[in-house]
């Protein structure tokens, strides 16, 4: 898949069957949707092609209004949209970053600017509620006018349901919430994960006997955004071996430590293997791309009075870990 940051790129297709949406998460509301828009695109002869905004729009607004709680808690990183929107099959992916200017657009402005000008759509899906334009003032009936006077054919999908339940972005952050991972795993079509780089943080990890693999959940422009899942979980991390490696896992904002460290009070995934292959060394870990599949959640974050007792609770977890991996490998011996 083609991805390009904004549409001025001699790579972007002349024409294109276009989707338009967030796609946090890439659930399989979003997939049925992305199938269909490569079927069109098909049909066709011209690219499907995905345009998404980075910053999530209501991160934007949230910031201009200076109003935390109008930020949606994240699903996934934009590394993991793009890898699961490749997997899905789309050629291109254009990412508009959601700033004051595109913002601003009246719903004219947008259909000219961005679909017809910017990236030649001949053909647009888009979701039953979808909006878009300044104060959100367009909808699916004046895109379908536009269509007309414009000359792109313009279609709706309607919501996707899995066992009676409608699939979005919101219910998977919900189930996320509460680590219902079995439902998420329903939502997704697949195990929740997060993946990226292993990034130096502090390095605490050495004192207190427990090294950690760190990943940012969301880069520095996105510093003060959540994760839908927050807390101390039971983890594999691929990318290092062949197998997957037990872990425990710190989701979140580290509330025991300095906000203002080397990562800012950024969200990050810190890991813990619990048996670290020797064969790997002890700083192999640095710049490699893992993935962290979340398993189950132990407990939220909590603060520490002072770092021996955060020493002790990370032995906890530990400990907590282990019995997990036991008891569900104990129930597939007696299965099988």
């Amino acid at each position: 898949m083609l991805t390009f940051r904004g549409f001025n790129h001699p790579g972007i297709a002349k024409a294109c069957a276009l989707t338009i949406g967030n796609f946090d998460g890439v659930h399989r509301g979003h997939q049925a949707m992305l199938a269909l828009i490569r079927n069109e695109a098909r049909h066709r002869g011209v690219p499907s092609c995905v345009l998404t905004f980075e910053p999530h729009p209501r991160d934007y607004f949230a910031k201009v209004r200076i109003d935390p709680s109008l930020a949606p808690a994240r699903i996934a990183t934009l590394r993991d949209k793009l890898t699961e929107l490749d997997a899905c099959g789309i050629d291109q992916c254009v990412v508009l970053p959601f700033n004051e200017k595109l913002s601003s657009l009246s719903p004219a402005s947008f259909v000219h600017d961005v679909l017809i000008e910017g990236l030649g759509a001949s053909y647009v899906l888009v979701g039953d509620d979808f909006k878009f334009g300044a104060k959100r003032a367009g909808d699916y009936d004046f895109l379908m006018q536009s269509g007309a006077t414009h000359g792109f054919e313009v279609a709706r999908m309607n919501s996707y349901e899995v066992g009676g339940l409608r699939v979005s972005s919101s219910v998977v952050r919900a189930a996320l919430g509460r680590a219902d991972f079995a439902q998420v795993e329903q939502l997704l079509g697949r195990p929740y994960s997060i993946s990226g780089h292993v990034v130096h943080g502090r390095h605490l990890g050495r004192e207190l006997g427990c090294r950690t693999l760190n990943v940012r959940f969301l880069n520095s422009a996105q510093s003060r955004a959540k994760s839908a899942a927050q807390g101390i979980f039971v983890v594999e991390v691929l990318g290092l071996t062949l197998e997957p490696l037990a872990g425990v896992a710190n989701l979140g904002v580290r509330p025991t430590l300095d906000p203002n460290d080397v990562n800012g009070g950024r969200v990050l995934l810190e890991t813990h293997i619990l048996d670290w292959p020797k064969e790997l060394g002890q700083n192999s870990g640095y710049g490699r791309v893992v993935q962290v599949n979340l398993l189950h959640k132990l407990h939220d974050e909590l603060k520490y009075d002072g770092l021996e007792a955060l020493k002790h609770g990370i032995e906890r977890d530990c400990a907590n870990a282990r019995e997990w991996f036991n008891a569900r490998r104990k129930k597939a011996s007696e299965t099988t």
